[in-house]
């Protein structure tokens, strides 16, 4: 587990009240996604005794981004993010960059037999600065949640809650969804 606290933010950005500034002003804005991704085949081959280290290789790409990690916590079949983000980014090109790059590492360090990948798309979901400590604990507990629930279960309850327009077809990678 990856807690981050608030921490401090990068040069030329503040967290709490936070701001950018770019060249056209600047822009008081600060957006806290939860987004959440699965292992290719929603299979488990994030080892426990490498979820630490995943955590901090995925924080640093978020922080190389100058991107803000908040909490970040796996599970064997899938990840939960959640990062402060400026205005300046797409949340679709972060998740790609973490999902790319993480990839690469984990098949440069060998943790599987095979390829790692990770599975197409993702949901994410915004959140108020009041609502951070009611979303950290949640992303802290994912052991304990995932033992009343599946991941599956989880994902769609997120989606229903958001009110998030979706197909079954096309939720889980489509061998998962010939399964069901």
């Amino acid at each position: 587990m990856r807690d981050c606290r608030y921490p401090k933010a990068p040069a030329g950005r503040q967290v709490d009240g936070a701001f950018t500034e770019k060249h056209h002003g600047l822009h008081y804005t600060q957006p806290y996604i939860h987004t959440v991704f699965a292992v290719k085949g929603r299979q488990s081959l994030i080892p426990k005794q490498h979820k630490e280290a995943l955590h901090q290789y995925v924080s640093r790409i978020i922080t190389h981004k100058n991107q803000t990690v908040i909490r970040i916590n796996s599970m064997p079949d899938h990840v939960h993010i959640l990062v402060g983000i400026t205005p300046d980014v797409a949340i679709s090109d972060l998740v790609r960059d973490i999902k790319a790059d993480s990839s690469k590492w984990i098949n440069k360090k060998g943790w599987i037999v095979g390829r790692f990948e990770w599975q197409t798309g993702f949901a994410a979901f915004s959140y108020a600065h009041s609502q951070l400590d009611a979303m950290v604990a949640y992303i802290n507990n994912q052991e304990a949640h995932h033992s009343r629930q599946t991941f599956r279960e989880e994902y769609l309850k997120f989606l229903r809650r958001f009110n998030v327009s979706y197909n079954p077809k096309y939720v889980f990678d489509v061998e998962e969804v010939s399964k069901t």
